[in-house]
């Protein structure tokens, strides 16, 4: 009873002789109930607090965003063995070097701007009855502070090295969270990358980031069994999600996009040669 109901026995005093813990006692802790949480204590029972204009931002974008786009989501998963295998490698001397971490962020850009070269489409955007195709690629990296959700841009990443885009998103990083992110920081973006995996998400559909047509979501590293070569192996597998605007990008288009990302971080050498 005690394991099912996950009721630490040390805290707990038994009435039996020389204070053996009987069943009644786990039986009597099964009724007790919990105290009121310390917000209603604080606040009561409910609390009306107007939305920030940060907030509010958020809202009438997202909602827009539902409202505007004839939005999908396709899915994959990749083994990130051999980024982690080359991170793990490389680490303390990348940073020695370039005095910044090696995080999987820059791989990530690498991969979806191999993609974007691909398919122009997913870099592009809707303007009236046109379709405007970005010959730049300007990565928008969600970012969560204490106000809310930002998206900061990196801009012109085709040409930053892999230093370049942890040195920015760490930059970035900070001024969001130190709220001194500018709106110059937060406009021009073609395309965003948000990884729900740091907070634990295994899976999700990631919304449009408007005027933007497509938007890759992360999500956490878990231990699975893969079939290697008819055999069946324990790699580190990480959910992708691609979210699209379907008005100007193809199923076929998204689905091929997806597998680039995949197939340049499963062979993150690729990175490298920019095939």
């Amino acid at each position: 009873m005690a394991v099912e109901n996950k009721i630490d026995l040390n805290k707990i005093e038994g009435s039996g002789k020389h204070g053996v813990i009987l069943k009644e006692d786990i039986m009597s802790l099964m009724g007790s109930k919990p105290s009121p949480s310390e917000r209603k204590i604080q606040h009561g029972p409910e609390e009306r607090i107007k939305m920030t204009r940060l907030r509010l931002t958020i809202a009438k974008r997202l909602k827009e965003a539902q409202e505007n786009a004839a939005m999908l989501t396709t899915f994959n998963e990749v083994d990130m063995s051999g980024v982690i295998s080359m991170r793990n490698e490389y680490k303390e001397e990348f940073q020695s070097k370039y005095e910044v971490k090696l995080g999987f962020m820059s791989f990530f850009v690498k991969a979806c701007v191999i993609g974007l070269k691909n398919f122009p489409a997913i870099n592009a955007e809707i303007q009236n009855d046109e379709i405007v195709y970005k010959n730049y690629y300007n990565i928008s990296i969600a970012v969560g502070t204490d106000r809310g959700l930002v998206v900061p841009v990196l801009r012109e990443t085709d040409e930053m090295s892999f230093a370049d885009i942890e040195k920015n998103i760490g930059e970035l990083g900070e001024k969001a969270r130190n709220g001194k992110i500018t709106i110059d920081d937060l406009q021009g973006g073609t395309f965003t990358i948000t990884n729900g995996g740091i907070y634990g998400s295994m899976l999700s559909t990631p919304i449009l980031n408007p005027p933007q047509s497509a938007v890759l979501g992360m999500h956490n590293i878990i231990e699975r069994p893969v079939v290697v070569n008819g055999n069946v192996e324990v790699r580190p597998v990480m959910y992708l999600a691609l979210s699209y605007d379907h008005r100007i990008i193809d199923g076929k288009e998204a689905v091929s996009f997806l597998k680039i990302v995949k197939e340049s971080l499963e062979q993150p050498k690729r990175l490298f040669l920019n095939i």
